[in-house]
Parts: structure tokens; sequence; C-alpha cells
């Protein structure tokens, strides 16, 4: 029997399930999760299921207790911000799954989009506004700490996959590498999605729906901020030399964040930008690359990010207009389909 069907079977035995005409169709949504839209009779939603061996090259393992974790961060920022995340309609912790609501096919991927060369100013501004509104609203929450004490769950998902293992890829910066990871599992500020990319975020007119919060954690609000922007500068480069409208949605999404969460305290641009450039070199040499850049823009990413350490001040947009200015040397890439 299939896994597909077991679970369907297990959903029947837990009454979530009626229909002996049910069906599951697996969905995409990256590597970590098995993801099914359900059909039973008249009802459609999705239910998630983690795995304990993501889907990669590498050998990378996580605990799946991050499925509850998920389902926690749903309800939470379902509370604080309605409409921000899809609805939860079960949850079963012991058997590491849970269903929500299904959103249909009205919404677009802002990856897909990106990727395609669509670029909308507004699609960047929502997206600062709303995790600037999340990191706001559950900074210095102790109850919120306590329920999201998942530094273990962080470790295995974002600190050993991408910056340790990075650092062991490249000996000449591994001591910034283990330093960063050190310097984030110390941090306790408010609630941290850990996942904040465009593939997790769906468009509907004026509607943005964030998904995939499994590695939510009380931490270190620069971490989201960083990994936005990371996934902006790469596509500016798997663009280059075009996309250079880019440029405004990187510096729109970072208003609105701002404008949403002011003064976040001492230090925090720094924070965000060394960060950033330390995942953009961990989004090709850690155990989660990218799948779009060709060996070129590959290897530029390494030069550029081995170009940038050791350094005194910088900033967003003196790291903005190096990149900018860089990737503007490319040749226009084969035309693609």
């Amino acid at each position: 029997m299939s896994s597909a069907s077991e679970f369907l079977e297990r959903l029947r035995r837990d009454g979530w399930v009626r229909s002996s005409q049910a069906r599951l169709t697996p969905l995409s949504g990256g590597v970590s999760s098995e993801i099914y839209l359900v059909e039973d009779d008249t009802e459609r939603f999705v239910v998630k299921r983690a795995l304990p061996k993501l889907k990669v090259r590498d050998d990378w393992f996580a605990d799946v207790s991050r499925n509850a974790s998920e389902h926690a961060c749903l309800e939470c920022v379902g509370r604080l911000l309605p409409g921000v995340v899809p609805r939860v309609r079960f949850a079963n912790a012991e058997a590491g799954y849970f269903g929500m609501e299904y959103l249909g096919d009205g919404f677009a991927n802002w990856k897909q989009l990106l990727l395609h060369g669509v670029f909308e100013v507004r699609h960047a501004r929502r997206a600062g506004l709303v995790l600037g509104e999340i990191h706001r609203r559950t900074a210095g929450d102790a109850e919120l700490q306590r329920c999201f004490d998942t530094t273990a769950n962080f470790h295995q998902l974002r600190t050993a996959p991408y910056l340790l293992t990075s650092g062991e890829r490249q000996p000449a910066l591994r001591d910034y590498f283990v330093a960063e990871a050190r310097r984030l599992e110390a941090t306790r500020e408010c609630l941290v999605h850990g996942d904040f990319s465009p593939k997790n975020i769906l468009l509907a007119n004026e509607r943005l729906v964030v998904l995939d919060c499994e590695v939510a954690w009380y931490g270190d609000p620069a971490f989201d901020a960083a990994f936005l922007l990371n996934h902006l500068f790469l596509k500016r480069l798997y663009h280059a030399p075009r996309g250079g409208e880019l440029r405004e949605l990187i510096g729109e999404f970072w208003r609105e964040y701002l404008t949403a969460r002011p003064a976040p305290g001492e230090g925090w641009e720094e924070r965000v930008v060394n960060l950033l450039l330390l995942l953009l070199l961990a989004r090709v040499d850690g155990k989660s690359p990218v799948e779009y850049l060709d060996p070129r823009r590959v290897q530029f990413v390494r030069d550029f990010v081995r170009g940038c350490f050791p350094a005194g001040d910088r900033t967003l947009r003196t790291l903005v207009d190096a990149w900018f200015a860089r990737t503007h040397a490319f040749p226009a890439p084969a035309q693609r389909s």
C-alpha cells in the first residue's frame, strides 16, 4: 500500500475523512513534508505531515515534532493577523499531521512570479508589512517564548544545514558561519517564521498568505528579514543583467518592515546584512541549494561573499549597490521557457 493510501486510511480512522470515495492528491511544497489535497465528497482541505528525512541530496534529518510547532504557529499568527495564514481545521500531534483550509486556484506563488519576471512593488510592501507586524506583535512575550522554545528544531533545519554546513565547505569563512550560528541560537526576541521566502507566499488581489512555518522559533527576527532579502538578491542574479526592478522591491520590503516594526534595536541592520551575506553562500553551498542558478552564477555568489569578509561597517544600501552593479555585468541569459 502506498504512503498516500496508508495516510488516507489513517485520516479515516481518526474521523477526518468520511467518504469511501475520498482521495488524496500530492501537492508540491518543498522538501520537508508530505502535503496532500484531500477531496472528501464536497469538502476539500489540505493535510501536512512532516518527514523525518528531508528530500534533498545530502543526508538531512529533523525531528517530526516540528509539525506541532507549525500548527501552533499557524494558530498564533491566525489570531494576530486573520487571513495571513491558512486556517487550521484539525491536528493530531501524536501522529505528526494537521489539516488546514485549501486556498483554491486563485492564488499565485510569489517565487514563480519572480522567476517569470513579474516584479510587483505591492507584493514586496505587503510582505514587509506582514513580517514586521508578526515580529512586533510577538516581541517580549514570555508565553510565546515558552511555547516556541524550539532552538533544537531551528538547529536541525537552519543553523546546521545552512550555516554550519556552508562553513565546512568554505573553510576560509568557517569562523564567521560558526559565530553567526552561535549568536542566532542565543537570541530570544520574537516569533520567527524561519522560512519566510517567496516560495512560501501566495498572492491573490490584495491578500497575502504565508505558508510553511515548521521552523517556527522564538529567536532572532533578523533571520526572517535576511532570509527574504536573500531570495530577492538571488532572483536579481538569476535575471541579470535584467531585473533591475528588484532593487525597488528590496527597498520597499525593507521600508515597510521598519514601518511596521520601528526601532528594532542597536546593530539591527548590521545583523541583517551580515546574515544575508552568509545565507547567500548557504543557498549555493549548504544542504538546500537553489535550483535555478547556473554554474557561473553559483561561482559569482561564492566570489562576492568571500570578497565581503572581513569588512568594516556595512549597510543594506551599500550591499544592494554592490550586488546590482556587479550583476549588471552579466551577459543576458539564454532564452528560458
